[in-house]
């Protein structure tokens, strides 16, 4: 009996699941950010989404939705209902929120050190709020977690790889050295990651 207790009183609530969405996807925007303004680049969906502003101008909010689009409709195969919507609401929310910032937080120029830690960290900490109320920003993370379930791929691997694929792939857009504080920018992100999001640190779900 203390056990049924015990879970209920760690679920959170849907209060609970909006504030933390909202906190999440704004912390992964602010990151996205500050990585546009330094011309840095990251993993992911939002990787691909600033090389492809880069190259075309294209705002990333809108492709960072575009190329998400396909990511959710297989999350739904993969992880259910209630996961995919919270992950839609928090790609749509993070899509305005790199539309909005720049409006709210006029920046000329930005150091790209300061931008790779920070901008990384951001975007781990968003992460690690999404995670733990059963959200994401999509990407490839979904497809990770479908060649698991799928081909019996280890999911780890598959998002190392896809990462290191994107950054690599921005050498098309940007410099070595902005590839540098990029991949410091990765490094930090993952830090935060592999610190904060271990097995029994966190009870609520």
């Amino acid at each position: 009996m203390n056990g049924v207790n015990s879970a209920s009183e760690t679920r959170h609530t849907v209060l609970e699941d909006a504030y933390a969405i909202g906190i999440g996807s704004s912390f992964c925007g602010l990151g996205v950010v500050f990585l546009h303004f330094a011309g840095l680049v990251t993993g992911g969906a939002a990787g691909l989404a600033l090389i492809g502003s880069y190259l075309t101008g294209t705002p990333v909010g809108f492709l960072f939705f575009a190329i998400n689009v396909p990511f959710l409709i297989l999350a739904k195969h993969v992880l259910g209902w209630n996961v995919t919507i919270k992950s839609s609401i928090t790609v749509i929310l993070l899509s305005l929120w790199t539309a909005l910032m720049p409006r709210w937080l006029p920046l000329s120029s930005i150091n790209p050190l300061f931008a790779a830690i920070l901008g990384g960290t951001l975007l781990g900490m968003g992460v690690l709020s999404l995670a733990r109320h059963k959200s994401s920003v999509g990407g490839f993370g979904v497809l990770a977690l479908y060649l698991y379930e799928e081909r019996g791929i280890n999911a780890g691997r598959t998002q190392v790889l896809s990462d290191t694929m994107v950054i690599v792939a921005a050498l098309v857009a940007v410099d070595l050295r902005h590839m540098a504080f990029s991949v410091l920018s990765a490094f930090a992100m993952s830090a935060v990651i592999y610190v904060y999001h271990k097995p029994g640190r966190y009870t609520g779900h």
